[in-house]
């Protein structure tokens, strides 16, 4: 089997913002596009909640106090950040930049408050997608399902719900999570048409001329 040429045209990475109402299947497809895809990374953000069942520090989130977080809110270390059920969240700008540069992709399991700051600051970078679910009653099903909230906080969520889903029209790209595979299958289409965008691709130039150059010395 021919061995896979190495890629030779310069890529710039991008910020792959995924957000939903809490039990519309955002972190599962978040976790599958992370399993199923080695060029895209996790940005780690940091949050003042308690840890949850399962959760690892610096894997899931790193897991800050709120006097700690002002402290990098006031260094302007945060590249967005917000409040959500009373506990904040927030992207440390430093590795995402780094990535960026790299090449590398970088996917963000954020609200649309936070996306708002992004596309203020680096809409160029920026592909967003919000991810519907297919019904208010499938949405209350998956909240109990999981089990990872009190009654009292299931009732927030889905009081918010509405909210959050009146800013679908912010967003580049919109999904609904019908059927998980056919979702994941969407989600990865949107990325491979995003990475092929020619202003993602700063290397292009340099290619072509050198395809031209090639042509002229035949």
């Amino acid at each position: 089997m021919p061995k896979r040429p190495q890629r030779s045209i310069v890529r710039r990475g991008m910020m792959y913002v995924l957000s939903s109402p809490s039990g519309a299947g955002k972190t599962t497809l978040s976790r599958k596009l992370l399993k199923g895809d080695a060029k895209i990374h996790l940005s780690v953000s940091v949050t003042t909640r308690p840890k949850r069942p399962g959760e690892r520090n610096g894997r899931d989130y790193f897991f800050i106090d709120r006097k700690k977080f002002t402290a990098m809110q006031r260094r302007g270390e945060l590249l967005e950040w917000a409040s959500v059920f009373g506990n904040y969240y927030g992207t440390p700008s430093k590795p995402v930049a780094e990535a960026l540069a790299a090449g590398r992709d970088v996917l963000f399991d954020i609200d649309w408050q936070g996306t708002q700051q992004l596309r203020e600051k680096a809409p160029r970078d920026l592909v967003s997608v919000f991810i519907l679910p297919p019904s208010i009653k499938q949405l209350e099903r998956r909240l109990h399902k999981r089990a990872q909230d009190h009654k009292a906080v299931i009732g927030q969520r889905m009081a918010k719900a509405s909210n959050e889903m009146s800013h679908w029209a912010e967003y580049d790209y919109v999904v609904v999570n019908r059927y998980l595979p056919d979702a994941f299958a969407e989600l990865r289409a949107i990325l491979a048409a995003e990475r092929l965008k020619r202003e993602r691709q700063p290397g292009l130039s340099n290619f072509v001329r050198k395809l031209q150059g090639e042509l002229r010395r035949r």
